[in-house]
């Protein structure tokens, strides 16, 4: 965020200094009274701070911002597309290059604010894996590499051109199996705290020692101090919600249980990531996959950049969304 109480606004030789206030522009509609009424719009990039546009009026600069500012509510289409021999369950937002975000072991969530913020610059595409509650499971994918190839076919059917991926948990394990498939088809990868590495120091939590809810408060520093956790994981499920996570834990048993949500020769083929570029995004305090796990992936991936969160678990998109959602937006920006 913007600390500065002002900027420095320059126009030909006058240099003035000016206060600083925010326009909601929803997506940046020059049509908006405020700016038909302006002549000077400057649209740029400013580095950290992700500027997107600077509009001059009367002695002030009005600073249009996606990653805080109000844009009005975004609309989410949510349905299911024939695609690859399934009826694929897909929610999707927003307008940009594409972004792919794959789902963890416990299955699709609501759209969180992460995927809201990441919507007002991107078209993100949020699918739910076969087996995993609402997409109908395909009997041949048996493991997590084939899921891999199957969603390769998916990408293709659905003409997404080159995408850039986001992967959370399992989805980072599966984001990375499809990448060393076909590198070419992809701009650029996040892995959030993805699993698919054994670590070499620590252990990755069993998830079927434990019921549902136990594993979901393992997975934060402090659930009840993160505000979208009861979006997520509501105390009082439905009984949908419920079926969705059993669903879910028998698919991750199926396709993760020998060996245990590790793949031993994913480090040698990530070798052929060296021109993918790649963010690795890690909770300092993750209880579930250890932090060793990332620095397993940075060793294989030639160029990976990991970023290791403070004061943060597996969750960082909900633990630290702000964080999160900066260095995601300027990593695919």
């Amino acid at each position: 965020m913007i600390s500065e109480p002002t900027l420095v606004a320059c126009r030909i030789s006058e240099i003035a200094e000016v206060s600083v206030h925010f326009l909601p522009v929803s997506n940046y509609n020059l049509q908006h009274p405020f700016l038909v009424d302006n002549p000077w719009v400057i649209t740029q990039n400013h580095g950290d701070h992700a500027l997107k546009a600077f509009v001059a009026r009367r002695g002030q600069i009005t600073v249009i911002r996606s990653d805080f500012m109000p844009t009005g509510p975004l609309t989410w289409q949510e349905g299911k597309t024939q695609v690859a021999g399934v009826g694929l369950h897909m929610i999707q937002g927003g307008s940009g290059d594409p972004v792919l975000v794959l789902h963890g072991e416990m299955g699709q969530t609501v759209p969180l604010r992460y995927a809201e913020s990441l919507a007002q610059d991107f078209t993100v595409h949020m699918p739910a894996h076969p087996g995993f509650g609402v997409t109908k499971r395909l009997d041949w994918i048996m493991t997590v590499r084939d899921l891999a190839s199957w969603y390769l076919r998916v990408i293709d059917e659905l003409e997404l051109g080159r995408v850039n991926l986001l992967g959370f948990s399992l989805g980072g394990w599966l984001a990375a199996e499809m990448a060393c498939q076909s590198p070419q088809t992809f701009r650029k990868m996040a892995l959030v705290a993805p699993t698919g590495i054994k670590p070499p120091t620590g252990e990755i939590l069993d998830m079927f020692l434990i019921t549902a809810r136990e594993y979901f408060e393992e997975n934060f520093v402090d659930f009840d101090s993160t505000p979208e956790y009861s979006t997520a994981y509501p105390a009082e499920p439905t009984p949908e919600q419920v079926e969705l996570w059993e669903c879910s834990r028998e698919e991750a048993a199926r396709l993760t249980w020998r060996p245990y949500m590790y793949h031993a020769a994913l480090p040698h083929l990530l070798g052929r990531l060296k021109d993918l570029p790649t963010l690795l995004v890690w909770g300092e305090q993750d209880g579930v996959i250890p932090v060793s796990a990332g620095e397993a992936y940075r060793q294989a991936i030639q160029g990976a950049r990991l970023e290791i969160m403070p004061d943060c678990g597996h969750h960082p998109e909900m633990e630290k969304t702000d964080e999160f959602v900066r260095l995601v937006r300027e990593f695919f920006a």
